[in-house]
């Protein structure tokens, strides 16, 4: 028995275009929607402290299961998706309605609650990992804390017969690893089958990095058609070994190198990948170029899962004022240098109340910062814009920013090129932190629609 997942998207703001060819063409059995970053949760309760009427589900998932459900209802494909994010019940009532819309008002969705502990975090977090301190160092700024739940939910949703699984927190494998166990109905005891399986997932979740995205380095590693990406497709066996591959006629390569470059993906530890669902140990891995676009994934075995859980925690940190402005021609260099001086003075002189401050040239020092070479004054850049942010315990501070910047459009340098502000030029700081729950603590349900 073979089984074909397809993704359907690696963040929030992935391409939709991709998804619909999967659904459409990849004689799928599942398709998988990862889009929730580390900040994901965090933002959106912000969003929702501000605005009441957010849903505080994806705000893409309209279009996208607009784009995709007539396909998969026509196809028999499941979905399984996070778009939940922190009302995974609301994604389901509104996929409810676009699915009653088509037609197609009896498909059982099912929405997974019980990722948010923002009410327990204080009660359930060990120390945080990123500093070793305690959760008290940042007591009173905490605007979200979730448990990275696993696959398990998901699995007794689709035994339960859900067509369509929303959930929120969940580890990006769990997403695909869920799928595996309900069709092959592995135990849990089968530590290596979900190590398999996890890897798998991991190598799915991040969409089009292991189909050559995130990839290309023109004349070292060269992609046919980077503008015509597709996403992955899994032809998963009863063992947990798969082949990857890409739909054809789409830009994009699939091959040893791609896929070894996603495995080693955000893994600190390739021996010791820890998931909710197992620990996985990518070492043992073996990988297999079977045909053009298409490798073979097997060999990957694993732990038995931990006793916690990791919590990813949302904490207010202040704000950041930002803008830009620039300068072309011969010498621009050289007044973006003035320039700065000016800001400079200026925020001296406005008393900007500042923990950073930071004046760039793009295009000159905006990425290495001072480990930056200094340009050849013989062919010095035709044209700098010049980035300023400040990052400020309030709102009023980094709003400095911007009114200092619109001087320079009358009271700067001249040719100086400044946009006219429409936009907001000043953004909360969501800092996110990690820690670990006891697994027991946290209790998952489903609800039915």
């Amino acid at each position: 028995m073979t089984i074909r997942i397809g993704s359907g998207s690696a963040w929030w703001g992935d391409r939709i275009s991709p998804a619909e060819a999967n659904a459409a063409h990849g004689r799928l059995d599942f398709l998988c929607f990862e889009t929730m970053a580390e900040a994901t949760v965090s933002a959106a309760q912000v969003r929702k402290s501000r605005d009441p009427s957010f849903p505080g589900y994806d705000t893409y998932l309209e279009d996208r299961f607009r784009a995709v459900l007539p396909h998969c209802l026509a196809n028999g494909t499941r979905i399984v998706s996070n778009q939940g994010w922190i009302n995974p019940s609301g994604a389901a009532e509104k996929t409810k309605e676009i699915l009653a819309g088509l037609g197609h008002g009896d498909v059982k969705v099912a929405a997974v609650e019980g990722a948010l502990i923002t009410d327990r975090i204080a009660a359930l977090a060990g120390p945080i990992l990123e500093t070793g301190g305690s959760l008290s160092e940042i007591a009173g700024e905490i605007v979200s804390a979730e448990a990275y739940m696993g696959a398990g939910p998901i699995v007794e949703a689709l035994d339960n017969g859900a067509q369509i699984v929303l959930t929120g927190r969940v580890a990006d494998p769990s997403i695909f690893l869920a799928p595996m166990i309900h069709a092959f109905g592995w135990g849990p005891d089968e530590v290596q089958k979900y190590a398999m399986g996890s890897a798998i997932g991991h190598l799915m979740e991040c969409g089009a990095q292991v189909t050559g995205g995130y990839f290309a380095d023109p004349g070292y590693k060269d992609v046919p058609e980077p503008w015509n990406f597709a996403f992955p497709i899994a032809e998963v066996e009863e063992d947990g070994s798969a082949v990857l591959s890409k739909l054809d006629g789409t830009g994009g390569r699939i091959d040893r190198r791609t896929v070894l470059e996603q495995m080693f993906y955000e893994v600190h530890d390739p021996a010791n990948y820890i998931t909710p669902d197992c620990v996985v140990d990518f070492t043992s891995a073996t990988i297999e170029e079977v045909d053009p676009d298409r490798v073979r994934i097997s060999g990957i075995s694993g732990k038995p899962r931990t006793p916690t859980l990791k919590a990813s925690i949302g904490a207010r940190e202040g704000f950041i004022g930002q803008d830009m402005f620039f300068y072309a021609g011969p010498g621009a260099l050289a007044k973006a240098r003035l320039a700065k001086r000016v800001l400079e003075e200026r925020f001296r002189i406005v008393n900007l109340q500042a923990e950073d401050v930071r004046i760039d040239f793009l295009g000159v020092n905006a990425i290495h910062g001072p480990m930056s070479p200094e340009p050849d004054p013989a062919h010095e850049p035709y044209e700098v814009c010049v980035r300023v942010a400040a990052r400020t315990r309030t709102r009023a501070e980094a709003e400095k920013v911007g009114r200092e910047v619109d001087g320079m459009a009358v009271s700067g340098l001249g040719s100086t090129g400044k946009s006219v502000p429409f936009g907001d030029r000043v953004r909360e700081v969501v800092g996110v932190w990690s820690t670990l729950v006891d697994r027991a603590a946290v209790t998952p349900s489903i609800r039915y629609f």
